[in-house]
């Protein structure tokens, strides 16, 4: 299948990029035998008008009409594109009566911002996939005539391709780590305030990163040297409860097998088993069962193995993409997914 992939590619970093959805999708693609074309809207929407965001918006949607005329896909994925109008949508339709087009959202659907995205695009797509799960949540974007589907965030070995879970205990400059950049009022930063105390006197190094006065690490390989210090990662999202979500995080984590420590109230059991991940309640359970594995290396890296195949497995970039393409053409599903109950009409 011919697929366009719109995305934010970060090719303005320079190589300090992030192992997004959106790279994971591609690798899928890849992997799947689909003819893939990549189109980076807020690099050229910044490049082609030098700075200057209203000149720049509008020369990136021309540009995105010439590339789908160019390019004829059957299939046009958008991610988190704000510069890419509904306008342009509608003229590629004009042009390509058979293509059919998705947005996949990876923010928590309780938020305004992504929910004025899916509201923008629930007229001009034909499907629309979020990380968030539940009924709540995705069937106030379904307009009659679309899908709206949950869908994992998809990890590729291309990306996380670390397998920490081989290396011993004493291999580690950090036991456990959290990067992340909460604000002022954001329940994550109260949690990893409670946890940095309650851990002060007992023998697990915590890092820190993009808190505590230590700078963000937003991607390329300096984030992969983060991944590979650490034995263990702590996945907590800005909210506590909702069904299925976690960032992008939780890909690299497992992905990468660390020992990832998971909120037991996200319903994640669902997918892992405490086989798999450490699951946690509050602050002193997670102190407790982050001590009992401390001791335990032999039972920490079992953990962490199961649960970055069991990752890859489930979530692979391959994967995802073939369930948001079936779900996108209406097509029988090839496999049994384990999240497809999270798909309405």
């Amino acid at each position: 299948m011919r697929i366009l992939l719109i995305d934010n590619l970060l090719i303005r970093r320079y190589g300090k990029l992030r192992m997004g959805p959106g790279r994971a999708l591609a690798c899928g693609a890849i992997r799947g035998n689909h003819r893939l074309c990549e189109f980076s809207d807020r690099d050229l929407a910044r490049y082609m008008g030098f700075g200057i965001q209203k000149l720049g918006e509008r020369l990136v949607n021309q540009a995105l009409i010439k590339t789908a005329v160019n390019f004829r896909p059957e299939a046009i994925l958008i991610g988190h594109c704000d510069f890419i109008r509904n306008e342009t949508l509608h003229i590629i339709r004009e042009r390509l009566p058979n293509v059919r087009i998705a947005h996949f959202n990876v923010d928590p659907m309780c938020d305004a911002h992504p929910q004025a995205q899916m509201r923008e695009r629930m007229e001009s797509c034909d499907a629309l996939f979020a990380t968030t799960a539940g009924a709540e949540y995705l069937k106030p974007f379904l307009t009659g005539k679309n899908i709206v589907a949950y869908m994992p965030n998809p990890s590729d070995t291309e990306l996380e391709t670390l397998d920490k879970s081989a290396r011993p205990s004493n291999d580690f400059s950090v036991d456990l780590f959290y990067a992340g950049q909460p604000r002022t009022g954001d329940p994550r930063l109260d949690f990893v305030n409670r946890l940095a105390t309650a851990l002060t006197d007992k023998p697990i190094r915590f890092e820190l990163v993009g808190m505590g006065g230590r700078p963000a690490v937003v991607g390329g390989a300096d984030y992969d040297d983060l991944l590979a210090s650490a034995k263990m990662g702590l996945n907590i999202n800005r909210y506590f409860g909702m069904k299925w979500y976690s960032s992008d995080r939780i890909a690299h984590l497992m992905g990468s097998g660390l020992l990832t420590a998971v909120y037991d109230g996200d319903q994640m059991q669902q997918f892992f088993s405490d086989k798999e991940v450490l699951y946690y309640h509050d602050v002193p359970d997670l102190v407790d069962k982050l001590l009992r594995i401390q001791s335990d290396d032999t039972d920490r890296r079992a953990i962490a193995a199961a649960g970055r195949a069991r990752y890859h497995q489930l979530f692979s970039g391959e994967r995802t993409l073939n369930f948001m393409l079936e779900t996108l053409f209406e097509r029988p599903y090839s496999s049994e997914y384990e999240w497809q109950a999270e798909v309405y009409r």
